[in-house]
């Protein structure tokens, strides 16, 4: 790649949130390594390139053991320090805790999780070395709230949310910053994927992933703790959750996560 440009590294880039913070890198003057587990990122990086950046797509499953060892394989590979890093890959699943299958809920704590920590195990070592660096930990506001109907989700990003609020403190005078973006609810494929279309937060009228992107961006390079991302709507919810009780968060929650809440809302019912 050109070195004369800064290196960044996205992941869950094929689509969502992830692609429109690749969009955002590019537009910015940086060169990408792109990594998702579909074959969808391979068109996500033809649309990059479009934006002037040099790209490269790594296509792995950061789930499977190995995976982020051949995507930190792939970044040393490139001969350039990564400048900045957004650790974007996520996944969800919506329903009843006593019904979900458990090889779903493992997933989540697999890629949500152990990935994460596997991945800036490797990444944050070589920028503390070098005295910089940028880190961007997709959290959700999610992790603000006990996750009825989205247990084991919800519980994966309060980890990432404390993860990267320890190593900003971590590294304050390190030279390289953490910062968490908190998006809300946001128009992706994650709900589809989670098996939660019939949920009210399923149907009802979502964040724009290229505002919650640029949200993100913005925090990132200006070095901020964190940001909560999307509309007013979601910032003030953020604000909210801020001094409401566990309890009510969690029955809240299940008003809008409940499988079928979106019939019932529709039938006046509830």
């Amino acid at each position: 790649m050109d070195d004369k440009k800064p290196l960044a590294l996205v992941t869950g880039a094929s689509s969502g949130i992830g692609f429109e913070l690749a969009k955002q890198f590019a537009e910015h003057g940086y060169n990408l390594l792109l990594t998702a587990e579909n074959g969808g990122l391979h068109l996500a990086a033809d649309e990059i390139r479009a934006h002037g950046a040099e790209v490269r797509a790594v296509q792995v499953d950061l789930a499977e053991p190995g995976g982020v060892d051949r995507l930190y394989a792939a970044v040393t590979a490139e001969g350039t320090p990564l400048a900045a890093a957004a650790l974007n890959a996520g996944v969800g699943k919506g329903g009843p805790f006593v019904e979900t299958a458990l090889e779903d809920e493992i997933r989540i704590i697999d890629l949500n999780i152990t990935s994460t920590v596997r991945l800036a195990k490797r990444l944050l070592p070589d920028m503390v070395r070098r005295g910089e660096g940028k880190v961007l930990f997709t959290s959700s506001i999610a992790a603000t709230m006990p996750g009825s109907f989205q247990a084991v989700y919800n519980a994966s990003k309060s980890f990432v949310q404390s993860f990267a609020q320890a190593l900003r403190n971590e590294l304050e005078d390190s030279g390289v910053t953490v910062t968490a973006l908190m998006p809300g609810p946001t128009e992706t494929e994650f709900f589809r994927r989670a098996d939660m279309e019939d949920t009210k937060v399923g149907r009802q009228e979502k964040d724009d992933p290229a505002k919650v992107a640029k949200d993100g961006f913005e925090a990132l390079m200006a070095g901020r703790r964190k940001t909560v991302a999307g509309s007013a709507k979601t910032k003030a919810q953020g604000l909210v959750n801020r001094i409401l009780p566990d309890s009510a968060k969690a029955a809240a929650h299940r008003r809008m996560a409940e499988p079928g809440s979106a019939d019932e809302d529709a039938s006046g019912t509830s």
